[in-house]
């Protein structure tokens, strides 16, 4: 074992002298995953967390009708000692539930004690006599550890617009991912919500009723497909759990990490009726299924793709009574591919917009022009007065948690800088020139076309094992090979360049950041550079080859002696 303090777990952490094994950051999935099972082969192991408590997104995600869009028990830890006796009340549990999931979890593997809250990692430095990382939290709080795990979720750095006049609203105004703990009192008040991502849809269905007058501000229509929610029971979970261990390997073996996987058929290789038949049975059956469970070649071909969007395009559409509404929400002429941006789930969003009290502004039409004391001023001149500002608008996903800590590597260049021209990573999990440093379901892994459980088991495997492999043969130090990580990154620009996702703009692509005129410039074939206002690449973040390829091509390097890899 690396480390010569062994008390390190059970002693205050206030000085640069602490030493560990392991620093780990973030106490979402991904935290607690490796914490635990690093501390059970006996490392000494921290968590630095700059929230108030664990759970990750799900304690900082609070805002009205937050709630997972992955079913249960798919969404949940693959360690027995956690599902054995824990049950759920619905498929697609609710952001209080995924609360009390987490307290669960905490009971059975007792986590608390070795996580520091309130504790914002602001820099990281690593000592090539030492072979240790010094990481230093906001508060002055610092620690020196052999490995830095960085779990900080690919949307951890929220985004919000440059709205001009944001500061002279005299309303109630948060971005959903900082929305208070104690809530806001909506009832009744004139809501406005720009953004209609995931969360955009969530609380716009959660709230609608209760609010005096709602105005949403649409950018981009959201191809929200039906979550279909149900009910659980203990009875029926306890049946099924004897088949827990095969669902959590099988998820590991699909495309997108789910219980389900994509058709080898084509579209076109299907009759007109035995297209419709299975469009039906996706959509009836919820979730993504209609997204996940379809046609092989939906998201690579235009014209198979279009044959989906139809369909999607006629259901949503018969939920909507005036035809204005329909053209905003389910345009004749789709205006970037299906699935090339993130699909939500939804249960009575679209009924939403035939309410008197809720109002649709297509930002394509009237853009804001800006932020008043009073409300929102569109390009139409039209001032729409608010009580309560909502800003859905998203994250500067999967680099931004990373890049916005000061991290240098070990000739003193930040990984922010590094990664200004593009990203560079070694199997999505490792950058050359930081040493002993691990990232989980950051850029360049299957990242947003999977989840966060089945993400922490196949990628803490890999890094628990990797630390296991170096401690039993005397090794100290591994970094990833500039070769490999080029290597590494052709493959992931060639995965994407296969598919219809670079013609959409949104975070996939990094160009929701400041980028549209960037996203407008990029070249689809061979991804020419370009970068955001924000000096942010515009290429796709995701390795887009499956769940199942990641999965065997991060396992093959470690049975290979982790080619691609230089350890000392």
């Amino acid at each position: 074992m690396f480390s010569t303090n062994r008390m390190a777990n059970e002693q205050p952490l206030n000085t640069t002298d602490t030493s560990l094994d392991c620093l780990v950051v973030g106490a979402g999935f991904g935290g607690i995953y490796t914490l635990y099972c690093l501390r059970k082969l006996g490392y000494s192991v921290k968590i630095f967390e700059c929230s108030a408590d664990i759970g990750g997104i799900w304690y900082s995600n609070c805002y009205p009708g937050a709630r997972v869009d992955s079913e249960v028990p798919v969404y949940e830890y693959s360690l027995e000692e956690v599902w054995r006796d824990w049950t759920w009340s619905e498929k697609f549990p609710g952001r209080d539930e995924l609360r009390r999931y987490f307290n669960h979890v905490d009971k059975k593997l007792d986590i608390r004690k070795d996580v520091l809250l309130n504790k914002r990692v602001v820099k990281a430095r690593f000592n090539t006599e030492t072979d240790h990382w010094t990481v230093t939290a906001e508060d002055g709080t610092a620690v020196q550890a052999r490995f830095l795990v960085l779990c900080t979720g690919f949307a951890s750095k929220i985004y919000i617009p440059k709205l001009k006049g944001l500061d002279s609203f005299q309303g109630i105004s948060h971005h959903t991912a900082h929305w208070p703990q104690e809530g806001v009192e909506l009832k009744g008040k004139r809501v406005g919500v720009v953004g209609t991502g995931a969360s955009g849809v969530q609380v716009i269905q959660e709230t609608a009723a209760d609010v005096k007058h709602l105005t949403v501000f649409q950018r981009t229509p959201n191809y929200a497909l039906p979550m279909m929610q149900t009910k659980l029971d203990k009875e029926s979970q306890d049946k099924m759990k004897p088949l827990y261990p095969a669902i959590f390997q099988y998820r590991r073996e699909t495309v997108n990490g789910h219980r389900y996987d994509k058709l080898s058929k084509k579209v076109f290789e299907a009759t007109p009726s035995e297209r419709i038949l299975h469009f039906e049975n996706m959509w009836s059956m919820g979730g993504f299924h209609f997204a996940i469970e379809n046609y092989a070649d939906f998201i690579t071909d235009q014209a198979s793709n279009d044959e989906l969007y139809e369909f999607w395009k006629r259901k949503v559409r018969e939920r909507l009574h005036d035809h204005s509404m329909q053209e905003k929400l389910a345009p004749s002429i789709s205006p970037h591919p299906l699935g090339a941006k993130r699909m939500s789930l939804e249960q009575t969003y679209y009924e939403v917009y035939n309410r008197s009290n809720v109002e649709l502004i297509d930002l394509n039409q009237f853009p804001i022009n800006e932020i008043t004391p009073q409300g929102v001023l569109t390009a139409d001149g039209v001032e729409h007065e608010l009580d309560v500002l909502i800003l859905a608008t998203g994250f500067d996903s999967h680099t931004g948690g990373i890049t916005q800590i000061d991290i240098c590597d070990v000739e003193g260049k930040s990984i922010k800088d590094k990664w200004a021209d593009g990203v560079a990573t070694n199997l999505g999990l490792t950058t050359a020139g930081f040493p002993n440093m691990f990232f989980m379901y950051g850029p360049q892994s299957p990242t947003a076309f999977s989840n966060a459980p089945t993400q922490t088991d196949i990628q803490g495997e890999w890094i628990i094992n990797c630390i296991e492999h170096m401690s039993s043969n005397g090794f100290t130090r591994i970094d990833a090979q500039v070769e490999a990580e080029q290597e590494w990154r052709n493959k992931v620009l060639a995965f994407g360049s296969m598919t219809l996702v670079p013609k959409a703009r949104g975070w996939y692509m990094g160009s929701n950041v400041e980028g549209q005129s960037a996203f407008l410039q990029m070249i689809y074939h061979g991804f020419k550079l370009i970068k955001s206002h924000a000096g942010k690449a515009v290429e796709p973040y995701n390795f887009m080859g499956g769940v199942d390829v990641y999965d065997k091509s991060i396992t093959e390097c470690a049975a290979q002696g982790y080619v691609g890899f230089t350890l000392t």
